[in-house]
């Protein structure tokens, strides 16, 4: 793993300017996307009711909250947005992931990075497999969310919330992260040219590897936040600021490496 691990990192030196790329792009969609849950949360944090207000306040609050969700068209408009916002995510990530594997695949020590001609060249069944992807990751959500908010409305506390959507939501997880690994894989064998369904069945051969080394990436990472936040936490004021700021383009370090490494794990598989 070791050896995988240091490879990916090789190869992820190389594509710095990849990394500052997807480091825009990613910071661009956080904004966006926290500016359209912030006009959503305030207005309703606002009509929250406080300490000072009778005892059967906020259970009046939550059962029109449950009316206004349940029985009224209020949340359409947002559900749409949130498509919206969803499309234009899914429209523009199959280009970068294409162009990105793409160089991750022909990148040689005397050459420069391929992204863009990756773009150009392979992102058509790249897009494919990632709505594909996408669609069968969501799916379940069409019986589980509708389920998991009459759970929110009706639990009693978190921890009754917990122990009735806490298996479903970890199956749900579950299943999105096998998904990614096995359409991770064919999107590594329709760059390389060696067949989607030939790199299926490689994935599912040697998925252990695959599977361990993404952990070992995502744990790593997971490890690395924990730090980053409980030391924003401490080094309150400009410091704390700065090192938030400094650890988005960190964490998008993070993923084209542990991509890089993934690659490097199913090219080693290859026969």
């Amino acid at each position: 793993m070791n050896n995988h691990i240091k490879q990916g990192w090789r190869l992820t030196a190389k594509h710095f300017y990849i990394i500052i790329l997807l480091f825009v792009y990613e910071l661009v969609w956080g904004f966006v996307l926290y500016r359209m849950i912030e006009g959503i949360v305030v207005p309703l944090l606002k009509r929250f009711p406080d300490s000072s207000t009778a005892d059967g306040a906020v259970q009046l609050f939550l059962t029109e909250a449950q009316f206004q969700l349940l029985k009224t068209d209020l949340i359409r408009p947002y559900v749409w947005m949130f498509a919206g916002l969803l499309a234009a995510r899914m429209l523009l990530t199959p280009f970068l992931n294409a162009g990105l594997i793409h160089s991750l695949h022909y990148t040689r020590d005397d050459g420069g990075t391929k992204f863009l001609q990756g773009i150009r060249t392979v992102w058509k069944p790249v897009a494919l497999l990632y709505i594909i992807e996408t669609t069968l990751a969501l799916a379940p959500g069409f019986w589980l969310l509708p389920h998991g908010l009459e759970t929110l409305l009706g639990s009693g506390s978190w921890t009754d919330l917990a122990q009735t959507a806490g298996p479903w939501a970890g199956g749900w997880l579950a299943w999105a992260v096998l998904l990614h690994l096995l359409f991770l894989a064919m999107q590594f064998g329709a760059v390389s040219g060696g067949g989607m369904f030939r790199s299926l069945w490689s994935g599912l051969r040697h998925f252990l590897p695959f599977a361990g080394i993404s952990l070992i990436m995502w744990g790593f990472g997971l490890a690395l936040n924990i730090m980053i936040a409980s030391a924003s936490m401490l080094w309150a004021g400009l410091a704390a600021l700065i090192l938030h700021q400094s650890y988005q383009l960190v964490r998008t370090i993070m993923k084209v490496w542990t991509v890089a490494s993934q690659y490097d794990v199913w090219q080693s598989k290859q026969i």
